[in-house]
């Protein structure tokens, strides 16, 4: 029986103007690659020739994880891989299974027994944690926060608040871009005025921005233009109340 082929966890980059990420080492394996599981087949492609100018990309079969589909059966792919093949799964900016689409292939690549293989890259939300001086010990991402109600965002916004001060973990989450303003907005309403919120917008970027102020002192100052940028938002409170 031939030997399992290897899953390598393919980080991409989070910004297009920074694009070169990955290590000599991690590309020479990457132009071996001709099985990839992705995110989006559009950007996969375009980050694949920005890194691999030579790849053939008409050689390379895509297989894009289906997000409405949760059920979605990766078996046939599995099945490869187990007689052979390498894949790479890449998400479509950051690093896969991580706050991204891929989780559930990387498990299943264990229940099969395969190698997986996870590469260094850039993690917005490590990058922000280390960019943001708060507790980096402990900490917890939440994802996307309520956005279809306003009652339940700032009942959410206050329950992270509480945990924070309860814990002293940094709290982190994320918004689609163009409601960033709209979001930021109501955590300076909501938030004690001695919370700590730090934004980290762009990050990689030519543009990249890491900003980090009291909840009063927010109130001071001008509030950066990053609607419609991606950004990872963090609440951060040292208060014994």
């Amino acid at each position: 029986m031939p030997r399992s082929g290897t899953l390598y966890l393919i980080p991409s980059a989070l910004h297009e103007s920074n694009a070169q990420i990955l290590l000599p080492v991690y590309v020479d394996i990457l132009k071996t690659l001709r099985l990839f599981i992705v995110e989006n087949v559009r950007t996969t492609r375009r980050f694949l020739k920005t890194i691999v100018p030579d790849l053939d990309i008409n050689a390379c079969e895509f297989i894009e994880i289906d997000k409405h589909q949760p059920d979605q059966d990766f078996k046939e792919v599995l099945e490869r891989i187990v007689m052979g093949a390498d894949a790479g799964l890449l998400s479509e900016a950051g690093c896969p299974a991580i706050a991204d689409p891929g989780s559930k292939i990387v498990a299943l690549a264990h229940d099969h027994l395969i190698k997986v293989s996870p590469w260094i890259g850039p993690s917005s939300i490590l990058l922000a944690l280390m960019a943001s001086g708060f507790n980096g010990q402990g900490f917890t991402f939440h994802g996307y926060l309520p956005s279809k109600s306003q009652a339940e965002l700032i009942k959410r916004l206050r329950s992270i608040e509480s945990e924070a001060i309860r814990s002293k973990y940094t709290q982190l989450f994320i918004e689609t871009p163009y409601r960033n303003l709209s979001l930021l907005k109501t955590m300076l309403e909501t938030l004690h005025a001695s919370t700590h919120v730090g934004l980290a917008i762009d990050l990689t970027g030519l543009d990249e921005k890491i900003v980090v102020h009291p909840v009063a002192e927010w109130k001071k100052v001008q509030i950066p233009d990053f609607q419609k940028h991606p950004a990872i938002f963090l609440i951060h409170s040292n208060s014994l109340d």
